[in-house]
């Protein structure tokens, strides 16, 4: 089960405007936090008055404590349920030390309630709070509306945003993606830095296909561990059909892989496939990693590593599974529709149905007896947000684009897995990929999670971002 995303929250409050809304706001916040399932750090009336900042012992009080917390805080959560103290809110974040997404929200004032006893005035506080923030270097997000009543559906759905956006920056900030064998000598498209990956926070550690297949080699199909992983193909989805002998390779080369993600502390791999595996070991790869990615472990095709950062980026932001397709085919004469495949190593949870077969193309020049372990069946109807990472070595840069669109019924007689997508304007967003060079494949997540990924891949992580939402 995934951790309680835990938020950090600041009570922003100034002397002279009304106490009692303060009182207020501190509780209702953090029964908001509670029924929305997240967990909360946060100074007590009896650190400050009322559990807010604003003096320098307030500063030093609230700082302290989330650095006491700084593995459990996710992101921090600003409250002005009055005006609020500009510097003590800045400053308690600063001198946390903490690097963690900020989201701001304001009170919203009543008309019936504008005295001197129940005006808020956080309309302009919030001004000042963004103000001292960004003189800080602190970047923060912000609601849709400049005043929010924390009680909305409107701001629940605005705080599940802000904690996959949280997800997504922590997440991929020290994420380690394992790199095994070489990309296919053709696919010069897949080639990335690996240098400015690490100067994002990301770490690519590598190793030679013929380790991982020695490894396999090392097993025998009749071991315990074989045979129970064998069991967990077999129930994985339906496998009638494939020989034991490609159950049985299928089975060691996974626990191959395991025994080296968990030495070297893996998130996802990027996987070497076409055409080595089959030729030496006779088996497609695909339903090994579409298991690792339906856990919530991304592995890409071909060695695409950054096609991994985008699909782990989707992850994080959905807590659902994501896989990697081409951007294969038009769909008849419709320019906002297109067909999305791959041959196939997508996860389970994305399929409408799916089985275990053979690769029909790489079948043509390996044979069927070294193509099976292919996952076939077509994606399942619904909203998707798709990504695609990319590091522009010439700039020195790392660019993104997200699109949302959704999964259709329409009718197609193909193989792989595939589904037919449509975009909202998507001869633009074609014009958007080929002319910034984008690669041919992208990753895609079922569900609504473009406004996150983006906020977390722009605002803080500092990526160029192209949104087609």
């Amino acid at each position: 089960m995934a951790r309680k995303t835990t938020f950090g929250l600041v009570v922003g409050s100034r002397g002279f405007f009304p106490e009692h809304l303060v009182a207020e706001g501190r509780t209702e916040m953090l029964n908001v936090l509670k029924d929305a399932g997240y967990g909360e750090v946060c100074l007590s009336p009896n650190d400050t008055r009322h559990g807010s900042v604003e003096c320098r012992e307030d500063i030093r009080k609230c700082a302290e404590l989330f650095r006491k917390n700084e593995d459990k805080i996710d992101g921090i959560i600003v409250t002005l349920p009055n005006f609020g103290d500009e510097r003590g809110v800045a400053d308690s974040i600063a001198e946390s030390g903490l690097d963690v997404p900020v989201l701001v929200q304001a009170y919203p004032d009543k008309i019936g309630k504008m005295t001197v006893k129940n005006r808020r005035d956080s309309f302009c506080g919030k001004i000042s709070v963004c103000n001292n923030l960004r003189q800080r270097g602190i970047p923060y997000t912000l609601t849709d509306d400049h005043v929010a009543d924390p009680t909305s559906d409107d701001f629940r759905a605005e705080l599940d945003t802000f904690a996959a956006t949280c997800r997504v920056v922590n997440g991929l900030s020290g994420a380690r993606i394992g790199a095994i064998g070489a990309r296919p000598s053709p696919f010069t498209t897949v080639r990335y830095s690996e240098k400015l990956l690490e100067a994002a926070g990301i770490s690519v550690v590598t190793i030679d296909l013929s380790e991982i297949l020695a490894a396999s080699d090392k097993m025998k199909d009749t071991s315990k561990d074989v045979q129970a992983r064998i069991k967990q193909i077999t129930g994985y989805c339906n496998a009638a059909g494939v020989p034991k002998k490609a159950l049985g390779k299928m089975a060691r080369f996974a626990l191959a892989i395991d025994h080296w993600m968990d030495a070297n502390e893996m998130d996802a791999t990027a996987i070497q496939c076409w055409t080595a595996i089959e030729e030496i070991f006779g088996i497609t790869p695909c339903t090994v990693m579409g298991m690792m990615s339906n856990k919530l472990m991304p592995s890409a095709c071909e060695v695409d590593v950054t096609g991994c950062v985008g699909m782990l980026a989707l992850q994080l932001a959905s807590e659902t599974p994501a896989a990697l397709l081409d951007w294969n085919n038009n769909y008849g004469e419709d320019p906002d529709k297109c067909v999305l495949f791959h041959c196939s190593n997508l996860p389970k949870a994305m399929f409408d149905e799916v089985k275990i077969d053979y690769q029909e193309i790489i079948a043509g020049s390996v044979g069927k007896q070294n193509a099976y372990g292919a996952c076939v069946g077509r994606m399942a109807p619904g909203p998707i947000t798709m990504c695609r990472v990319s590091t522009d070595d010439s700039q020195g840069v790392i660019q993104a684009y997200v699109a949302a669109g959704e999964l259709t019924d329409d009718p197609l007689e193909t193989f792989g897995g595939w589904g037919v997508a449509r975009i909202e304007n998507l001869q633009s967003l074609m014009q958007v990929i080929c002319r910034m060079g984008f690669e041919h494949h992208v990753a895609l997540t079922h569900g609504s999670v473009g406004d996150a990924v983006v906020e977390a891949l722009e605002n803080y992580l500092g990526w160029e971002v192209y949104y087609h939402g």
